[in-house]
């Protein structure tokens, strides 16, 4: 009898062991941890798991750099801005030093999907007098790290809402890590920080010093400066509602400001059936992931291809032509 059951407990312990043996490794460069780039691979690896992918979320990574990693097939995923890869195929901006290599890995680079991004915030301190964008003349703005999307985004974010222009006010570029601390030190007066809407950080904030938001003129909304922007960062925009945060003194208006949007990218050498499992793992569990975090439950899933830039895998396609959805043309794999 003791030789059976030890005999039925190995055999239980080597179907498990071979079951998740079987689970694949892949790599995903994400976001700052409070940012939604960083919040949405971390809830959306538990659903890969039942696709039998286990996702290694690496935070905090200059997504400018990993998306070279994803043409050079040095890394198996990452959350990729549109800017970026716009520049990645041109060969400029962060990739200028090295235009030709850059644009030959753009030609390796696959989507699985539209990913949400996170709010832009403008901060200022209530005591530093700056009540609307005019304001910022001379002033010292954060604009996000030196290397990243974020900064086309955040200064294309100031034009577009003010007119102004780097000069008109001094960029400051520092990494995200930095960037709280540096704000609440006095480095510069308006913090734009990306983060999720209603995140705890801001409101503690607001509880220390009185902050005020700096929102997007409701004039400025559709017009072509407007547009143009939307179109050449990938960008959209979104309201913070009155109430949000505690401590911020227009607190009682809503206020509008832009979103980035991200896609999911990996290396044209993924196999179909993993591209395939990534693209199900992602959509067919999107209520239940949104669920999962208070901060992800506003995401927008209406256009699963907003703000991608480059060809699906063939593996995803397969899973949205079985599913019904139709892919824009200049999306499909040549």
């Amino acid at each position: 009898m003791n030789k059976l059951l030890t005999l039925g407990l190995a055999s239980l312990v080597l179907t498990f062991s071979a079951g998740f043996s079987q689970a694949e490794n892949l790599q995903m460069d994400a976001g700052g941890a409070a940012s939604v780039t960083g919040m949405l691979p971390q809830a959306y690896a538990q659903y890969t798991n039942r696709e039998g992918i286990n996702l290694q979320v690496v935070l905090g990574q200059t997504l400018t750099r990993s998306v070279m990693m994803l043409g050079a097939d040095r890394l198996g995923s990452s959350v990729v801005p549109p800017p970026a890869f716009s520049a990645m195929q041109r060969g400029v901006g962060p990739y200028a030093s090295n235009a030709e290599q850059a644009m030959a890995l753009s030609k390796n680079v696959r989507a699985i999907t539209g990913l949400p991004g996170s709010t832009y915030h403008a901060i200022t301190w209530e005591r530093a007098g700056i009540e609307s964008w005019d304001d910022i003349r001379g002033k010292r703005v954060f604009v996000g790290p030196p290397a990243g999307a974020a900064n086309m985004q955040i200064m294309g974010m100031i034009e577009a809402a003010s007119g102004l222009v780097d000069g008109d006010y001094e960029a400051v570029r520092a990494p995200w890590g930095a960037a709280v601390q540096g704000f609440q030190d006095g480095q510069y007066d308006v913090l734009v920080l990306s983060a999720p809407v209603g995140q705890q950080s801001i409101n503690e904030m607001s509880l220390q010093n009185p902050i005020r938001i700096l929102g997007i003129p409701e004039e400025r909304i559709g017009t072509p400066e407007w547009n143009d922007y939307v179109k050449a960062a990938a960008m959209s925009y979104t309201v913070i509602p009155a109430g949000t945060y505690r401590g911020q003194t227009n607190g009682d208006q809503d206020i509008v400001t832009a979103s980035n949007i991200m896609w999911m990218g990996v290396g044209a050498s993924m196999s179909d059936d993993m591209a395939y499992r990534l693209a199900k793992a992602y959509w067919e569990n999107i209520d239940e992931l949104k669920a999962s975090n208070a901060l992800l439950r506003t995401i927008s899933t209406e256009n699963p291809f907003e703000g991608v830039n480059a060809p699906l895998h063939p593996g995803a396609v397969q899973y949205y032509q079985e599913n019904g959805i139709a892919i824009p043309e200049e999306l499909m794999p040549s």
